[in-house]
């Protein structure tokens, strides 16, 4: 067989983490068969996309980065097919494989399909079931019009099977008949592979005086969340609350859009009282080995975040989720996870619940760890064949 060429295209940060499974298991397993080019997109400018961060996490550098930077979603979404199309052209990949639900997701297998080549989608059947949100919009198209589909989930295939698709694999995949798959999460591969990596390299706890199982780690960055001045003010009134409820101290690795945000909207009574409590630590964005570090030691999180969602569940930490809905419905079935949108009172009765709840488990929902070898050996058998 012929070394087949694969461009995987990502847009933020999140996704090139994801992509270092796949990327690894092609280097050590199947490096005879396959042939990965990674393009960015640019959608999301990251300070923290430095040499370092590559090297330190053994991932590959790109070879493009079409620089389409951030604007509005038609105007990003145009440039990234344009540029996309004709890399494609000349590149000439025998596949194209995406991940999750960005507007770079959406444009790279739109331009994929326009010219018939196969799209491979990892993190397919995701659903939140609401269409307020983009990247809702954004997964069920990217599904449509994918050759091959992974679900990281039960639920996943599920909600595929309810959309029309066949969940019988044929010999050859296509994007009139897709082979869809549980495969396990990649995100839980990296877990497993970057946790040992943060018991190395990451200082964080020492640096901030953190305790392990002492603090909640909290993350907030969408825009639902930080944009709104109702939402904003009863999630901060909710961590003062939480903290002073359980004497926890609470860590909040501060997104930008974030801070911006507390900047303009937080209540002036209430900005002062976050000065004012020393055990509400707001510190600069941490890189993922240290996120990872966070997660590990945590008593429990707090966050909008679909990544820290799963991660606490794999870490096994309890989750407060500041949003009305989660792809990630297992782990709330579960019992390990709570949605609590913006409401303060629920914020804090959930948070109080869960630090005093002792019978979790965490079944295998996510796979085993090698979801990225087993999407790696259907590529090769079902489409690239």
């Amino acid at each position: 067989m012929s070394l087949k060429k694969i461009i995987t295209v990502i847009g933020a940060r999140p996704q090139i983490i994801k992509a270092a499974a796949i990327s690894r298991a092609i280097h050590t397993q199947f490096s005879g068969q396959l042939e990965e080019f990674i393009v960015h997109t640019g959608q999301h400018y990251d300070e923290n996309m430095s040499e370092v961060f590559f090297s330190e996490l053994g991932i590959p550098k790109p070879a493009f980065n079409l620089n389409v930077g951030s604007g509005q979603h038609g105007s990003m979404t145009a440039k990234m097919l344009e540029g996309l199309e004709a890399l494609y052209v000349s590149e000439k990949p025998d596949a194209v494989l995406v991940y999750g639900d960005t507007n770079s997701t959406i444009a790279a297998a739109l331009a994929a399909a326009k010219i018939y080549i196969p799209v491979i989608h990892v993190e397919a059947g995701l659903r939140s079931y609401n269409k307020s949100m983009p990247e809702e919009i954004n997964r069920i198209s990217c599904d449509h019009m994918s050759s091959l589909l992974f679900s990281p989930t039960k639920a996943g295939m599920e909600n595929l099977a309810k959309e029309g698709f066949d969940l019988t694999p044929t010999k050859q995949a296509s994007i009139d008949h897709p082979n869809v798959y549980h495969c396990g999460d990649v995100m839980y591969d990296n877990s497993l592979f970057f946790s040992e990596l943060s018991d190395e390299k990451s200082d964080i706890l020492a640096k901030n005086e953190l305790s392990p199982e002492g603090y909640i780690l909290c993350t907030i960055h969408r825009d639902t969340n930080t944009d709104d001045v109702h939402h904003l003010n009863a999630i901060f009134q909710a961590l003062v609350r939480v903290h002073e409820e359980t004497n926890l101290e609470i860590i909040l690795p501060l997104h930008p859009r974030t801070k911006k945000k507390m900047e303009e909207l937080l209540h002036s009574e209430l900005r002062e009282k976050l000065d004012q409590t020393p055990g509400i630590k707001i510190i600069p964005p941490a890189g993922f080995l240290d996120i990872i570090a966070l997660e590990k030691n945590a008593r429990m999180i707090i966050t909008d975040s679909g990544g820290l969602q799963k991660e606490a569940f794999f870490f096994q930490k309890p989750c407060v989720i500041l949003r009305e809905q989660t792809e990630w419905i297992e782990i709330v079935q579960n019992g390990n996870a709570r949605l609590a949108g913006s409401n303060e009172e629920m914020i804090v009765q959930h948070t109080r619940e869960l630090l005093n709840k002792s019978d979790f488990t965490y079944p295998s929902l996510f796979g085993d760890g090698q979801a990225a070898s087993f999407i790696c050996s259907k590529i090769l058998s079902d489409l690239l064949c």
